[in-house]
């Protein structure tokens, strides 16, 4: 994937400048996706916007920033998604030793997020380098809770990825995969989720922290799981950010119901990750709770990954029941995550599993958007490159 000039430029600015409001760059990748994409209605509405005023959106959200090119949530990648009109960012919020909270994806993925494997903070880490050895592939891991806020912020963000045949350190942290790049992996400055917050709340977008679950047992040294889940929302509440911009996430339900009762405004939008594994998306059976047991807790939002929202019907993709269910019961729907899976000429993979027949290349993404957004009614879209979901919003009206 290459950038414009021009769109190099607006991006590169970006990195040291604060983005100005109102200004939106997409460079090329949404043009791309339109012409790969087989004639019909659809193609000529996307078409007939190129050139048209773009729009920051909700409906776009910056999936750990703008991760597709630049180190997950590092201020760079931060601001590249803002850039390209997404109207809410995440920060994932996990915490350090000295239980400072901080934005990571995981409590224990420092070995493959960042070059701490590379600096003398590596003897911290819960377990450190291993070489590959025959069957035996390398290895690491080192956790925020290795470390101190103070050492944390002496790292550098780097691509997510290892490679587990690697024999050496220098040679693991290089696993970066083909269709992503290191180009601007050089600087990946680490952020608090304070500093998250007032960068958030510069760049005029809204927030959606998640609450990762702990690598370390809680209570960690007093720090129990409430205190975990109220601390995050009390940095919002210092840096006087209204509880209607914030989207508090997480994948434990106790999370969310902690937040409805205890922080009612901020509760309202708390999001539950529907990662269920033993839900089957076409049998509404398979959903327990159900979605309306979900409503009845206090539960507004829901976010399955995408493929639980999508089922084929002679071929076509349409919405699954699951997500007419949710929409029955009257929950909102977000999902994740578009722009992860590489090249779709394969099938998509892991994200598109449901509709995987249909997947024949790049040409599909905005066919899954549209049905995401006008059949299964969904109401925000996370993306590793947040500039497809702000086209097709701006071009059709979403929010």
């Amino acid at each position: 994937m290459r950038f414009t000039k021009a769109a190099s430029i607006a991006t590169l600015a970006v990195l040291s400048t604060p983005v100005i409001a109102g200004t939106i760059e997409l460079g090329p990748r949404p043009y791309y996706l339109i012409d790969q994409m087989a004639e019909g209605p659809l193609k000529e509405t996307l078409e007939a916007c190129i050139g048209q005023p773009l729009r920051k959106t909700d409906f776009s959200i910056g999936h750990r920033g703008a991760p597709l090119q630049f180190p997950e949530h590092t201020a760079e990648s931060y601001k590249t998604a803002a850039l390209m009109g997404a109207g809410i960012l995440e920060c994932d919020v996990t915490f350090t030793k000295d239980k400072e909270l901080v934005c990571r994806h995981a409590q224990n993925d420092l070995h493959t997020t960042t070059d701490i494997l590379a600096t003398d903070l590596a003897g911290k880490c819960t377990k450190g380098f291993s070489p590959a050895d025959g069957s035996t592939k390398a290895s690491a891991e080192c956790r925020a809770s290795d470390l101190t806020l103070a050492e944390f912020k002496t790292l550098n963000g780097k691509m997510d990825a290892a490679d587990r045949n690697a024999k050496t350190v220098e040679a693991y942290m290089d696993g970066t995969a083909g269709w992503r790049t290191d180009l601007y992996a050089t600087t990946g400055s680490l952020m608090t989720h304070a500093e998250s917050i007032a960068l958030f709340k510069d760049l005029g977008v809204k927030f959606t922290p998640e609450l990762k679950s702990p690598s370390v047992d809680m209570p960690f040294d007093g720090f129990s799981q409430e205190d975990y889940a109220q601390k995050l929302i009390d940095e919002y509440k210092a840096a006087g950010i209204p509880a209607s911009d914030v989207f508090p996430q997480s994948f434990n339900l106790d999370d969310v119901l902690y937040w409805i009762e205890n922080e009612p405004e901020f509760g309202k939008q708390a999001v539950y990750l529907d990662g269920r594994r033993d839900l089957n998306p076409s049998d509404p059976s398979t959903f327990s709770p159900s979605m309306a047991e979900l409503k009845a807790m206090g539960v507004n939002y829901i976010a399955p990954p995408l493929w639980v929202l999508l089922t084929l019907d002679e071929g076509e993709i349409v919405a699954s029941a699951y997500a007419r269910a949710a929409n029955e019961a009257g929950l909102n729907l977000i999902t994740w995550t578009l722009e992860r899976s590489g090249p779709l000429n394969t099938g998509g993979g892991w994200y598109f599993q449901t509709v995987s027949d249909a997947i024949d290349g790049d040409g599909k993404v905005y066919e899954v958007v549209d049905v995401l957004a006008q059949d299964a009614g969904v109401v925000g879209l996370f993306s590793d490159w947040p500039a497809t979901t702000t086209f097709y919003a701006s071009c059709v009206g979403l929010k």
